[in-house]
């Protein structure tokens, strides 16, 4: 097997598996974003202290857990009344 039929597999198994689950590359970017970040403003943060630096960090990426968190329950709760509630044939109003 040629790199190149490698990297094409590897391609279309990747692109499956976030077809299956959006949120996992949408969380890996979140967090390589928060990141980055950090270490942007940990070069120009100034007399802060670092121990509250890395406590503002944190809880920015708390809060960016919670955030994709809340849409997957969103999404999964749409999931089930799109599955579930709407009778097949029958349109929504």
């Amino acid at each position: 097997m040629s790199s190149v039929e490698n990297y094409e597999e590897l391609e279309s198994k990747l692109m499956r598996k976030v077809k299956e689950n959006p949120f996992v590359p949408a969380g890996i970017a979140g967090c390589a974003a928060i990141v980055a970040y950090g270490l942007y403003k940990l070069k120009s943060r100034g007399n802060t202290k670092m121990s509250v630096h890395l406590i503002h960090m944190r809880v920015a990426a708390q809060g960016f857990v919670v955030g994709a968190m809340t849409l997957v329950a969103f999404g999964i709760v749409y999931t089930v009344y799109r599955e579930y509630s709407v009778k097949p044939g029958v349109q929504e109003k």
